[in-house]
């Protein structure tokens, strides 16, 4: 017997929904009832999309890529949560740099953390994956910066990062709240349409997953 969960807000009316066989009407809208949202497993280099009615303003409609994933637990940055500084509000030596920094979680609000396309620039970074890289030489970066040798597109910043401990994330899963992919454009992560990427990434997923992208962010304005 196949079970099905219901992808709804909390607390969303029950008079709103309709359920016809595999099909469910959710504040008027008509989609297919899945058995399961996330069809692969978290890896290094892998995304995770939220649920459209995530709750936590941490993650609401966010794109996070993981850069660390293991039995111990797991860690990543939260792509499209623009924080309020620039890069030159955080570093005092690069005071004139306006590349913006984003929010990539709620812990470790200290700390400064990039992502790059450009090994051939950056030293001692570690590749993730789809010509992802993940850290390396801070002060080539510096340099890189100061000198102007590094592309909107090339590079992104994040203070903070999210952080779950061992066997958290996948319980997150399993309750439905992210979906796992490795269908992605490393491209589309660097582009300056943050207020987009979450509904362009999960269109990404394929036909399966297409009605998702339309939900509205409160099913009861509708």
């Amino acid at each position: 017997m196949q079970t099905y969960k219901l992808i709804a807000p909390q607390n969303y009316p029950l008079n709103h929904i309709l359920i016809n066989e595999h099909i469910i009407t959710l504040g008027g809208i008509k989609c297919q009832i899945l058995a399961m949202l996330s069809q692969i497993e978290p890896a290094d280099g892998r995304l995770l999309i939220s649920e459209p009615f995530m709750l936590d303003p941490n993650f609401k409609r966010s794109v996070l890529l993981l850069t660390e994933y293991s039995i111990e637990g797991a860690m990543g940055f939260v792509l499209n949560h623009e924080s309020e500084f620039q890069l030159g509000d955080i570093l005092p030596e690069l005071p004139y740099s306006e590349f913006p920094v984003f929010d990539g979680g709620p812990v470790g609000k200290d700390t400064l953390h990039f992502i790059h396309r450009v090994p051939e620039k950056i030293e001692g970074c570690i590749e993730l994956a789809n010509g992802l890289f993940w850290g390396g030489d801070f002060e080539a970066v510096k340099a890189l910066l100061t000198s102007y040798g590094l592309a909107d597109g090339e590079i992104k910043f994040f203070i903070g990062y999210s952080g779950w401990t061992a066997g958290q994330l996948d319980a997150e899963i399993e309750d439905d709240s992210w979906i796992v992919t490795d269908k992605f454009n490393a491209e589309i992560l660097f582009a300056n349409d943050e207020q987009n990427m979450w509904k362009d990434v999960v269109k990404g997923l394929g036909q399966r997953y297409a009605h998702i992208a339309n939900f509205p962010e409160n099913p009861e304005l509708n």
